[in-house]
C-alpha cells in the first residue's frame, strides 16, 4: 500500500477529487494548508506572500493503481496545456500498517 500526499491550488482541488471519484478512488482527507516552493511565495506589486494557500489530499491505494492515481492528478490539477509554477506536488510514502479504530482490526 502506499500513501500519496497531494499538494493542488485551491481552485483545482474539485476537479481533481471528482475525477478521481469517477476512476473508482474515493478515499480521500483534504485539508487547508499554507506553503510555498522553490520560488520562496510570489510576488505581487510591492507585497511578497511567503505563504501561499493550498489544498493537501491524502489517500491510501494499492501500489499497482499508483501511476493511473498519478495520471490522474497530473492532467487534473495542472493549469494550462503545460503547468506552471504552484501546480503542486505529489509524494509517494509506503504505509506499513493501518488499523481501523472501530473494530481494532489491521487492514493491511
Amino acid at each position: 500500500m502506499l500513501m500519496l500526499e497531494i499538494i493542488v491550488r485551491p481552485e483545482k482541488v474539485d476537479d481533481v477529487m471528482a475525477e478521481l471519484l469517477l476512476a473508482g478512488f474515493p478515499s480521500i482527507s483534504k485539508m487547508d494548508i499554507l506553503g510555498r516552493g522553490k520560488q520562496k511565495g510570489i510576488q505581487v506589486g510591492t507585497n511578497h506572500y511567503n505563504q501561499i494557500s493550498k489544498k493537501m489530499l491524502m489517500m491510501v491505494i494499492p501500489e499497482d493503481d499508483k501511476e493511473e492515481v498519478i495520471d490522474i492528478v497530473k492532467r487534473t490539477a495542472r493549469t494550462g496545456e503545460h503547468g506552471s509554477f504552484g501546480d503542486g506536488k505529489i509524494f509517494v510514502l509506503p504505509v506499513l500498517e493501518a488499523y481501523t479504530i472501530s473494530n481494532g482490526k489491521k487492514e493491511l
